[in-house]
């Protein structure tokens, strides 16, 4: 039998299962990751309330600044194939403040959706259970909390046991429970359009063109309240990006993967959009999507009336939805601070890997015990300030996001005009992603700096401000505490990072993949 001789000069990476997966995989992982129909359900309805009819013209610009800065992270990606992503290109840009701070976004975007996952996915599951055993409504399991918390804590727990797993086992389990999820968005659509055409729909609206009307907002601030909304819709497809070094060809999969995820979710919530208005309508009583009863979940209101018996299979998506992102979701943040430590910007500890599953073993852990403290705790507390945590979610998103706009046009300033490919991939749409995003960061928190936005009012204004912003300053003190020890020393000096500094990541030469490498 053939061998291949070992290359001692091939360089290691950082000790993660490189080769695993291909084009197909990544991309299911990022979509994954966005929880398709949790995110849909959940906000739809209020979209609907802020613009109506312009529901689907609002997803389409909102998809914009998220397509540029998938452009970003796919520039960046061909050059610096690093799972550090945002903290590892924001600190070859700018240095190891802003780097440092761009991990730390990530870190609490992460850490703060988990908490949010699975307690959705405790809900649903309870609902499940409640629509077949026919619980009474005051005594529905659905709104047991002591229950649906502990079924969190149980969801949180498994979820982090397959992202430690191994990737390959992630990958198998997200192939199964995305398809469970389009194929129930696949059944909403086809039966609703059903219902439409055979004249059976409860508030049957025609197609209009004017769905797609950008100049027919009502106002300015519907116009940006419904796009913000929307815009975070789209976050999670840049897990493809955190899984670069675990890929089959880590400069080019990860880049095309976001990229595809992106346009495939754009086409998704715009076709669900569309299905959804033309079976319910706008109206504001009953089941039309105008309805501020039906804002929350829309599937809720509608499911009997669509599918009749059959209807529980839409709640059961919603929890099939919520359980897959919350595994997704550890995956980004955990090779986040494995490389973090091994550039020196955390404890070395967080950059072990598991010697047989190839994964970042202790920060997958750390990971999820840091969401069960903050879930549990955060209930125990007040499920208000939890909830505003949760609507404070937007402030981290587009603060690293932007960060890597901006750091993608600073990284490549010396040959942004080489050619016209790079002066618009490298800066024309990542300027424009990161100015956009920038914008989105500073309307929501005006917006949350209210005291009637949000469940909270804390320090005299807004709760959601106060949590959003509060997290990310929280970080800029645990950067100072980790500036004070020794082994830091490297990194905030530029010694162990820097724009020269050749990056831990393996050879792409050579590796297999498990779905085939589509590439």
């Amino acid at each position: 039998m053939a061998t291949t001789p070992i290359d001692l000069a091939r360089p290691e990476g950082k000790g993660l299962a490189a080769g695993t997966l291909g084009l197909w995989g990544s991309t299911v992982i990022g979509l994954a990751s966005t929880a398709p129909v949790y995110s849909l359900v959940a906000t739809l309805g209020f979209v609907v309330l802020a613009v109506g009819a312009q529901a689907p013209i609002a997803f389409v610009i909102a998809f914009l600044p998220m397509l540029f800065i998938a452009f970003a992270y796919r520039e960046l990606n061909n050059d610096v194939p690093d799972c550090g992503t945002t903290f590892t290109w924001g600190t070859k840009a700018f240095g190891p403040w802003v780097g440092w701070m761009g991990g730390w976004g990530v870190a609490v975007a992460g850490m703060i959706v988990l908490a949010n996952l699975s307690q959705v996915a405790g809900i649903y599951f309870w609902a499940f259970i409640d629509g077949i055993v026919g619980s009474p409504d005051d005594a529905l399991l659905s709104a047991n909390v002591p229950l649906v918390t502990a079924t969190g804590v149980v969801f949180i727990v498994a979820m982090t046991w397959i992202s430690w797993r191994g990737v390959e086992i992630g990958e198998r389990i997200q192939n199964v429970l995305l398809g469970i999820q389009y194929v129930a968005l696949a059944i909403f659509v086809v039966v609703a359009l059903w219902h439409f055409f055979d004249g059976s729909a409860p508030d049957a609206t025609p197609f209009d063109w004017s769905w797609f009307n950008p100049f027919a907002f009502g106002d300015w601030s519907s116009f940006v309240q419904a796009t913000l909304l929307a815009i975070f819709i789209y976050w999670g497809w840049d897990t493809c990006l955190a899984l670069n070094e675990e890929t089959k060809d880590p400069k080019r999969i990860p880049g095309r993967a976001a990229l595809l995820t992106t346009i495939i979710l754009l086409v998704t919530y715009v076709g669900v959009t569309i299905a959804a208005m033309m079976y319910a309508g706008l109206g504001d009583t009953g089941t039309g999507l105008g309805n501020p009863d039906n804002s929350g979940d829309f599937f809720l209101a509608i499911k009997d009336g669509l599918l009749g018996p059959a209807g529980w299979l839409l709640v059961l998506s919603v929890m099939i939805s919520a359980i897959s992102s919350t595994q997704t979701t550890i995956l980004p943040t955990a090779r986040g601070t494995l490389a973090m430590a091994a550039y020196k910007a955390l404890p070395k500890r967080f950059a072990s890997v598991h010697p047989r599953y190839k994964t970042p073993s202790f920060s997958t852990l750390v990971m999820g015990a840091v969401a069960i403290v903050y879930y549990v705790g955060m209930t125990l507390i007040s499920d208000n300030i939890l909830q505003d945590s949760i609507l404070s979610l937007g402030l981290a998103i587009a603060f690293y996001y932007g960060i890597t706009g901006y750091a993608c046009v600073w990284y490549f300033r010396r040959t942004l005009f080489d050619s016209a490919r790079n002066f618009f991939y490298r800066l024309v749409f990542p300027l424009l992603g990161a100015l956009m995003l920038t914008y989105a960061f500073i309307q929501s928190a005006i917006d949350m700096y209210a005291t009637d936005y949000g469940n909270t009012i804390l320090l005299g204004i807004g709760g959601t401000f106060v949590v959003g912003i509060g997290a990310l300053a929280f970080g800029v003190v645990l950067m100072l505490i980790w500036f004070m020890f020794p082994r830091a020393k490297k990194f905030f000096r530029g010694e162990s990072l820097n724009r020269d500094t050749p990056v831990l990541v393996p050879d792409d030469s050579d590796f297999r993949s498990i779905d085939g490498g589509l590439a």
